[in-house]
């Protein structure tokens, strides 16, 4: 069944919930491009390389949450009070929209709704025998990982180098959550995993 599952099912559990994700969440991103638009002109997308299934790689897309101006450079990773991070960027990471539009990869074939969350190649490649295991599955938008560490921009502001404590604290514990789901993964679990994300984001707002 799991093999199944792997095989077929999931692949087919991706369709379903992004597409009527997508139809049911047009009108919000409607309004985030408009806000994006508004509050400095540039692009509403971003797009970054991630390492995906069997350490392919390919452009992840999520809503702009950061400055263009080049002059404001930084790490890969940010922490809670990044100034490179917008005032609309607030918002939607908070609510974690940015990540909508990762929906689109999904539908592409290149993620999955659930699974080990996609790592740009610097860090991927400082683990690769970890990801090697973790990228038999595609990554996906949500996973034990994305929930355990949903406030992981807080954890982050403690370190006065943030790719410090993102490398040594939060990514090592990250990829043992993953390789756990990796070990389980099932219809059940990803639909557990999924509403757990879900009722995480309302919390996170109320």
């Amino acid at each position: 069944m799991r093999e199944f599952y792997l095989r077929y099912g999931k692949r087919y559990f991706d369709l379903f919930v992004s597409i009527v994700s997508l139809v049911v969440l047009l009108p919000v991103f409607l309004l985030v491009a408009v806000a994006i638009k508004l509050e400095d002109g540039g692009p509403i997308f971003f797009f970054q390389e991630r390492v995906g299934r069997d350490f392919s790689t390919f452009k992840v897309v999520k809503f702009r949450t950061m400055t263009t101006d080049p002059q404001v450079a930084g790490p890969l990773v940010t922490s809670e009070n990044d100034k490179r991070i917008t005032k609309v960027g607030k918002i939607l990471r908070k609510l974690k929209i940015d990540e909508l539009p990762q929906i689109f990869n999904v539908l592409r074939g290149e993620m999955s709704i659930v699974g080990p969350r996609p790592e740009v190649p610097k860090y991927a490649k400082l683990f690769e025998k970890e990801y090697r295991k973790l990228l038999t599955v595609r990554p996906g938008m949500t996973g034990y990982a994305s929930v355990v560490f949903r406030n992981e921009e807080q954890v982050l502001s403690r370190y006065t180098e943030p790719e410090i404590g993102y490398v040594t604290e939060i990514l090592p514990k990250k990829i043992e959550l993953e390789l756990i789901y990796v070990s389980r993964v099932s219809f059940i679990l990803d639909v557990k995993i999924f509403l757990w994300t879900f009722l995480k984001v309302l919390g996170g707002y109320w």
